[in-house]
């Protein structure tokens, strides 16, 4: 984990997403950086230092999920992101929850291969230089011919080209098995090894493309997987960060209707929140010293409808704050990559320009409040429907408005949406 990301930087970065809910952005910080502290500590103190999960509280669009995904891209740290709704109780037909567990050393592999990969590309580069070389030249051409076509290559002049070249078989897609989750059963790898090779075949590619999957081999070639194995799994059990969202929709026992018991999917949670081993086909993983960081909207349920088992394993609770007016108009005006921006870019690029000016991002905000009064409360996501509806015409006949500027105004975002918001039976459909 960088040393750099300290609680006031990790905080730092989120703001300039997430609009608000300090709490949770100060929660998630901390847990984060106490990984940093734990890897400082002694040997024998860091395996009694226990991570402190979380359990997050708010209303559906108020940033749960987003804090998750930039949590995710921050600590460059194996990160999953789960449903608690996609699981069943162990012995039905389903995911079972240790599948969570597997997926978690899945990422943990390829985050590592991937750094891997990185330090030996430019051997790599060399290497798949002089295969594609030969699947140009021939084996056994001059220092000459192979030095003009390696000038062509890098001048790009044989981009729009063809070339066969020899490439290592795909692994086959994963498969479900009943109640074990993903399987993959590579028969072709199987038979490789027992014959000394792995298996090849000749695929026709444009010139780049052949040049990456070539790298990509070349650099696999100088990775040791068993050691990637290890290391990944080590990665896995000390830094892994597993967030379960909508974990409010299996706080009711109910199994009425022959539903699966959900009450039984947080039985199954326990022992992996609490610390267990789970066997994976990289080895046996412990969840000990796994971050859960779980989350719901609790709309009908409360967290005193969990398992009090599960309740104490999730210590530290933080409230969400539904969003405001105010937070709607900074949402599209003041965070990185806001929807306003996104939507410009994307007319930007039919040649259309859009200038959202601020009375006019004050009547979006305005509409998308009063729509998520009037109908079911889901957050910022509204502001994406309104935005979508409120561009529909111009994202449509685009092609013809080439060249044109189109103001964004409190008149046009009223002219365009109110009769829609007004009408609650219409906005229900269509807002």
């Amino acid at each position: 984990m960088n040393d750099a990301l300290t609680p006031k930087a990790i905080v730092a970065a989120l703001d300039e997403h997430i609009v608000g809910q300090e709490d949770a952005k100060k929660a998630v910080a901390v847990a984060l950086r106490n990984r940093w502290r734990r890897q400082k500590l002694s040997p024998e103190l860091r395996e009694e230092v226990t991570p402190k999960n979380i359990l997050m509280i708010g209303p559906t669009g108020c940033g749960k999920t987003e804090i998750s995904r930039r949590l995710a891209r921050l600590a460059d740290a194996p990160f999953v992101k789960v449903e608690a709704t996609k699981f069943t109780e162990v012995g039905y037909v389903g995911r079972d929850v240790e599948q969570i567990a597997r997926d978690l050393v899945e990422e943990a592999v390829r985050l590592e291969r991937e750094r891997r990969r990185e330090k030996v590309r430019e051997a790599a580069e060399g290497a798949a230089m002089d295969r594609l070389l030969d699947a140009l030249t021939g084996k056994g051409s001059s220092e000459a011919t192979r030095a003009s076509f390696r000038q062509r290559l890098a001048d790009k002049s044989l981009d729009s080209a063809e070339v066969e070249v020899e490439v290592s078989e795909a692994p086959p897609m994963p498969f479900e098995l009943p109640g074990m989750g993903a399987q993959m059963i590579d028969l072709g790898a199987m038979m490789g090894k027992a014959l000394g090779r792995a298996p090849t075949r000749k695929r026709k590619l444009k010139v780049p493309q052949a040049f990456e999957r070539l790298v990509e081999e070349e650099a696999d070639k100088r990775l040791d997987q068993d050691d990637v194995a290890r290391v990944a799994l080590a990665d896995a059990e000390a830094n892994g960060i597993v967030f379960l969202d909508e974990i409010d929709k299996i706080a009711v026992s109910d199994v009425r209707g022959g539903s699966v018991s959900r009450e039984g999917v947080q039985r199954d949670l326990l022992p992996l929140i609490e610390g267990t081993t789970v066997a994976t086909k990289y080895g046996p993983l412990k969840t000990d010293h796994i971050l859960f960081i779980a989350s719901g909207a609790f709309h009908v349920a409360k967290p005193a409808d969990l398992l009090p088992e599960l309740q104490g394993r999730l210590p530290i609770r933080v409230e969400l704050k539904a969003l405001t007016r105010h937070d709607f108009v900074r949402i599209l005006s003041a965070t990185r990559a806001s929807l306003t921006e996104q939507y410009s870019a994307l007319l930007a690029t039919e040649g259309v320009t859009i200038d959202f000016t601020e009375d006019g991002i004050e009547a979006l905000a305005r509409i998308a409040e009063e729509v998520n009064e009037a109908l079911e409360n889901i957050g910022a996501r509204r502001l994406q429907t309104v935005m979508e509806k409120l561009l529909e015409e111009v994202s449509f006949t685009a092609e013809d408005r080439q060249g044109q500027t189109l103001i964004v105004d409190k008149a046009f975002v009223e002219h365009q949406l109110s009769s829609i918001a007004r009408n609650t039976d219409l906005s229900r459909y269509v807002l």
